[in-house]
């Protein structure tokens, strides 16, 4: 790959040279460098920060530090994007800055989107939804002013976040199960959650006619050191939940990939062909309601074999 750009900008060079030497009143038409340039790179360094701050969400989230909770995550985002609106207008100004003397259109306009988003940003430190950056802020459930007793689950799903747990509560139960294979990290999981189960014919599958286990893949929580073993799969030692759910997944369904949907009778056989990310809401309705079906069906046939 590295070699590859290397030939592209090789060959780019030369090209270059010579689209200036046929139309060299091009070159005047370039950008000078000066005040500009300074601004740019502090609106970078501003998305940048905000950027930060999701990676180390990540991690917050994965290590169970509860650091940096979903509203305070919100409130320092709006803060960057306040900051940078601001700066664009030229009510803020560095070491490097030149005055502000008049405000181009390009300008006014990023900083409008810029305190606009701030602004959008703002419903959220009270549960807002934020669909439109739905995957980057942390899970809804994890907050500081909870509003349902489930735990670590979207909607205040009832969840369990160990497979064998719940396959003993779906059996108990007569119910069938759906196996989330998650990630703290996962953007795609984030807005599965946010976007397709929290319409409410899926929410009502999910709370009423299904066990869902939710297995997160990159949880840092250490295993005891009885549970901790060797992968048959991959060779490497099992020290983490995430490392066990990961295992899991490659072993038993063979990938890695995230979100990934397993539909299962409480006996542990597959009622549907998995899935992975369905944005679309009627797609993946009509998944559940496949499993249902199914589950259903084996259900009578265990009742008329036991009858005979």
């Amino acid at each position: 790959r590295d070699h590859c750009v290397t030939r592209v900008q090789t060959c780019a060079l030369p090209i270059s040279f010579a689209i200036f030497a046929l139309f060299p009143g091009w070159l005047n038409s370039l950008p000078k460098s000066g005040g500009w340039l300074n601004t740019v790179k502090v609106c970078l360094g501003f998305i940048e920060l905000a950027l930060a701050l999701k990676f180390l969400s990540n991690v917050d989230l994965a290590y169970h530090w509860g650091i940096l909770q979903r509203e305070l995550f919100i409130v320092l985002w709006i803060i960057i994007f306040a900051m940078m609106g601001f700066y664009l207008l030229g009510k803020l100004r560095f070491n490097h800055d030149s005055e502000v003397t008049h405000i181009g259109i390009g300008r006014l306009v990023a900083a409008i989107l810029s305190l606009a988003f701030a602004l959008y940003l703002t419903p959220g430190i009270w549960g807002a939804p934020l669909k439109l950056i739905s995957g980057f802020p942390p899970p809804e459930f994890y907050k500081e002013w909870k509003t349902g007793t489930a735990g670590e689950c979207p909607h205040d799903l009832s969840c369990f976040h160990d497979f064998e747990e719940g396959m003993r509560y779906a059996k108990s139960q007569g119910k069938p199960v759906m196996v989330d294979f998650t990630g703290w990290s996962c953007v795609n999981c984030r807005k599965m959650e946010d976007n397709v189960w929290s319409d409410p014919k899926v929410l009502k599958r999910l709370s009423t006619d299904y066990v869902l286990i939710s297995l997160y893949v990159d949880d840092k929580e250490p295993l005891p050191e009885s549970e901790q073993s060797i992968s048959a799969t991959t060779g490497k030692k099992i020290r983490t939940t995430g490392n066990k759910w990961s295992d899991l997944q490659a072993s038993v369904y063979n990938t890695n990939s995230q979100p990934y949907y397993i539909l299962l009778d409480n006996k542990g056989k597959e009622l549907a062909k998995p899935r992975g990310y369905t944005p679309d809401i009627k797609q993946y309705l009509s998944y559940l309601d496949e499993g249902l079906c199914r589950f259903e069906k084996r259900k009578s046939g265990s009742k008329d074999l036991a009858a005979n």
